[in-house]
């Protein structure tokens, strides 16, 4: 897999890039997919909050957006990730922001892996998984 990060935001850069790519081929692997190219997009939540009524016709803000490019079985996508929500989401949820980021990272990549979170049972699904691969992502 070919994962890039980009920053679209002044004065952020992902320090543990190296950890989170280790995790995101796992996740790709356990999904018994192939691994492709991912973009990761850091940028501001004016931005995502753009991208998000453009593309998607919502009218909110939001943490990420993962648009899947997938070619059968092989994980092509982009992930858009608000830095801004993603530090108040930490503050909110009285988490470090290095493990909300992380989070949601998967969690973008759990949605170009094909999992869904719009029922109930999905978005338990889901939170499980990212609990797992955050857990790891510690272990490394």
């Amino acid at each position: 897999m070919r994962v890039s990060f980009h920053y679209d935001i002044e004065k952020f850069r992902l320090r543990e890039s190296r950890i989170i790519k280790k995790i995101l081929n796992r996740i790709v692997s356990d999904a018994r997919l192939r691994t492709g190219i991912i973009d990761i997009i850091m940028t501001t939540d004016e931005k995502l909050h753009g991208i998000n009524k453009e593309f998607l016709g919502h009218d909110y803000y939001t943490d990420v957006i993962a648009f899947n490019y997938n070619k059968g079985n092989t994980v092509n996508g982009e992930i858009y990730i608000s830095v801004d929500r993603v530090r108040q989401n930490a503050k909110k949820f009285n988490v470090p922001f290095r493990s909300e980021i992380r989070r949601v990272i998967f969690h973008g990549l759990l949605h170009l892996c094909g999992y869904d979170d719009r029922d109930d049972g999905g978005k338990k699904m889901m939170s499980e998984m990212e609990e797992i691969y955050l857990a790891l992502s510690y272990a490394e």
